[in-house]
């Protein structure tokens, strides 16, 4: 090593120098002044991190140290849950077929006397429909009204989720009330009710089950979004709408787009064009609301929608879409038929429960409905109401029409189609028949050997009802025609006669020939029994009829042919027949017919005249003219009408023989249409001389007659007075006092 010279300049001067010079150059080396940061004072170091900004920075770091830990410390578990929750829905799902029909119970399909359908009850389900099979128009429909980003997401639509609850809250409903925002994915797992089944121990029924399963809340949601991940993990996307086709509830009783595209278009989902399938998607917001069998224009209209929704997404064409709108939906025959829903409700009740409404299996039911006569029926009796009753009238009729042997053609249960399970004036409604009942009092003594040309007193009567005391009838005219014919009797409907007859004939003998006859309501005891003072349906009593023109044999009325599992070619029920036990002899059948025709002919019946067509009938008006009647039959069909109100008020100015005899007119001249006349099977009985009344001296003031003929007298029962039927001695005269009492009574108790 050299040394340096002694005179050189020393080091320490320049090096100050050149770090003055060039203080760019000693930059880098700041590091060594960041002990300076600590210091107080006021300048830069201070305004960034002074001894408070110190303290504040450690404790904000702090707390976003420990939210940022929890935040992706809770999203872990949060997500976790979210895998467990859904792999455990993914686990429990099972194969795509055992989910596409969920219905709790089964359908009833009711077929017409022809085999046509004419009626649903239960769910209907068209059966099994894949989404790549069905109508594309379909298809493109329900993904443009439903979830029009359905195959771009996994189950959830966050963005639609929000815009619905943006939509509820500025429409003043709570977030989850009203738009859902859900996917189609979703909905299915609505449908699907999260997996949890029908309980019938838990649910009144199944529709508060599915309304709780439809329950819109956000803990709803919150379940909603794992069940449909699990959804999309286990199906593919068609799949998934494969089970919204076939699961979603349409209407009029509809489960699915093929039930739904039956019933309101008579075609397959498959066949299905724009205009029809956008009517069908259209149902999804609103089913009951949307029908077309409920309002057609409405659900057009929200077809429109459709159309427009699936043009704006390029799902249609513009030419598509107009032809479309051109040509709207309409309804198929059967469709825009809604007959025969009175007879529906009452076929079905008439078919053990657990095949019908309690039905698990889908039911085909093949029933003696003619839609040509039910049609009939309808449309006469809304032409008797438009044109011959005051406008804004109450009142109510029913109608039923039937073969001899007691099958059902036809019914009107009520002036207006109702909805189904609506109360049935024809088969529910138990009513006091009036003179109505008299054929069966004229029955019972013929088949015990009296003739149509027998006679009867028509006089004052007084019989002592024990426990009531003295008893008066009287006939509606509150006249006497004196001695006259059994025949007569009938033809004019007169009341004492027919009491003179069931007490001569006997009580027990016309309650027996009644109840034979399917009257199964409890009958009167007293005397009254004779004037219809008992209640009864119209089907029972248009069915006891029936057993007049079939020549005397009982008749139950039926509705069901037969009853088949759908699918399956032996039926499980049938029915081949109504006609019972015989109740009365032909003879005394025939000659009943014979008097019924003189009804209609001469009698109180005439406006129920056919013409060119044999009929017979009788009119029946009960007790302050509550109730009105009309019953008859032609050598091919038995009709019975009856008109009244529901609350049982007097009708104004209305009897048997008027209006429910224009009804039954009416009614059976359609039904008749296009039919040769027959005859009907009667036999006329041979007249006989009319008694000598001229020895009596009360013949002529009183109406009793001559003594030698006592129509009404009974030996069993010394009550009974005066009146022609047989020789017996007349029994004396009732005293005035009697005859006063029994007019009061008779003004206190109204007038048969």
């Amino acid at each position: 090593m050299t040394s340096r010279p002694s005179n050189r300049t020393p080091l320490v001067a320049p090096r100050r120098a050149v770090s003055a010079r060039k203080p760019a150059a000693a930059a880098p080396r700041k590091p060594a002044a960041k002990p300076r940061r600590t210091g107080g004072g006021s300048g830069g170091g201070g305004r960034r991190g002074g001894p408070v900004g110190r303290f504040f920075g450690a404790i904000f770091g702090a707390i976003f140290r420990v939210f940022w830990g929890l935040i992706w410390r809770v999203g872990a578990v949060v997500a976790l849950g979210i895998f467990a929750v859904t792999f455990y829905f993914y686990s429990q799902l099972p194969e795509l077929n055992a989910l596409l029909d969920g219905r709790a119970r089964g359908s009833v399909t009711i077929l017409d006397n022809e085999g046509d359908v004419f009626a649903w009850r239960g769910e209907t389900y068209g059966g099994d429909v894949r989404a790549e099979k069905v109508s594309k128009y379909l298809r493109n429909a329900v993904i443009a009204t439903e979830d029009k980003r359905f195959y771009g997401h996994w189950g959830v639509s966050p963005r639609g989720i929000a815009g619905a609850i943006r939509i509820n809250m500025s429409e003043g409903r709570k977030p989850f009330q009203g738009h859902g925002g859900s996917t189609i994915t979703q909905q299915v797992a609505k449908l699907l009710c999260l997996g949890v089944d029908y309980d019938a121990t838990r649910w009144k029924n199944e529709t508060e089950y599915e309304t709780d399963c439809r329950r819109g809340s956000l803990v709803r949601k919150l379940k909603e979004m794992p069940y449909a991940l699990a959804l999309e993990w286990k199906y593919s996307k068609d799949d998934i709408l494969t089970i919204y086709l076939n699961r979603a509830y349409l209407g009029a009783g509809t489960r699915g787009f093929e039930a739904a595209a039956q019933r309101y278009f008579a075609k397959s989902a498959a066949e299905l064009n724009a205009q029809e399938a956008a009517m069908l998607a259209g149902l999804l917001v609103a089913p009951s609301t949307y029908a077309p069998t409920s309002n057609l224009a409405r659900s057009q209209a929200r077809a429109n929608v459709v159309l427009g929704l699936m043009q704006e997404q390029g799902l249609l064409s513009k030419a598509e879409a107009d032809a479309a709108r051109a040509s709207p939906a309409t309804l198929s025959p059967q469709a825009t038929q809604p007959a025969g829903g009175y007879f529906a409700d009452w076929v079905m009740d008439s078919v053990p429960s657990y095949l019908a409404r309690g039905t698990t299996e889908d039911v085909i039911l093949h029933t003696t409905l003619d839609q040509h006569l039910q049609k009939a029926a309808e449309d006469a009796v809304s032409y008797i109401f438009t044109n011959k009753v005051r406008e804004g009238s109450v009142a109510q009729a029913a109608v039923v029409v039937m073969s001899a042997d007691g099958a059902v053609r036809a019914m009107v249960g009520g002036r207006n189609k109702a909805a189904p399970g609506s109360f049935n004036r024809a088969s529910q409604a138990r009513r006091q028949t009036g003179s109505a009942f008299k054929p069966f009092v004229y029955a019972a003594a013929l088949d015990l050997g009296y003739s149509p040309m027998d006679f009867v007193d028509d006089s004052p009567l007084t019989l002592n009802i024990p426990g009531s005391g003295p008893w008066t009838p009287q006939n509606y005219t509150r006249r006497f025609s004196g001695i006259v014919t059994l025949a007569e009797a009938v033809k004019q409907s007169l009341n004492i006669p027919a009491v003179r007859v069931s007490e001569s004939a006997g009580r027990e003998a016309v309650r027996k020939v009644a109840e034979d006859f399917g009257i199964v309501s409890d009958l009167a005891n007293g005397p009254a029994l004779a004037l219809g003072v008992s209640e009864a349906t119209l089907v029972e009593m248009t069915g006891a009829y029936a057993g007049i023109l079939n020549g005397g044999s009982a008749v139950k009325p039926y509705g069901m042919i037969d009853l088949t599992l759908r699918g399956e070619k032996n039926p499980l029920l049938t029915q081949s027949g109504g006609i019972g036990e015989r109740v009365i002899q032909e003879d005394a059948a025939q000659y009943l017919t014979w008097m019924l025709k003189q009804v209609i002919e001469g009698g109180t019946g005439t406006r129920a005249k056919l013409p060119g067509r044999e009929a017979a009938g009788k009119s029946g008006t009960t007790q302050g003219a509550r109730d009105a009647w009309f019953l008859g039959f032609t050598a091919d069909y038995v009709a019975g009408v009856w008109m009244g109100y529901d609350d049982n008020r007097p009708l104004t100015g209305v009897t048997g023989g008027g209006l429910p005899a224009e009804i039954w007119q009416e009614v059976m001249t359609r039904v008749h249409k296009g039919l040769p006349a027959r005859p009907l099977p009667v036999k006329v009985p041979e007249p006989r001389a009319r008694p000598d009344t001229s020895n009596t001296s009360t013949a002529q003031s009183d109406g009793y007659g001559d003594p030698n003929y006592n129509p009404g007298y009974n030996p069993n029962d010394p009550n009974a007075q005066g009146g022609y039927i047989e020789r017996t001695p007349i029994g004396p005269a009732p005293s005035l006092g009697d005859q006063i009492n029994g007019v009061l009574d008779n003004l206190l108790g109204g007038r048969w």
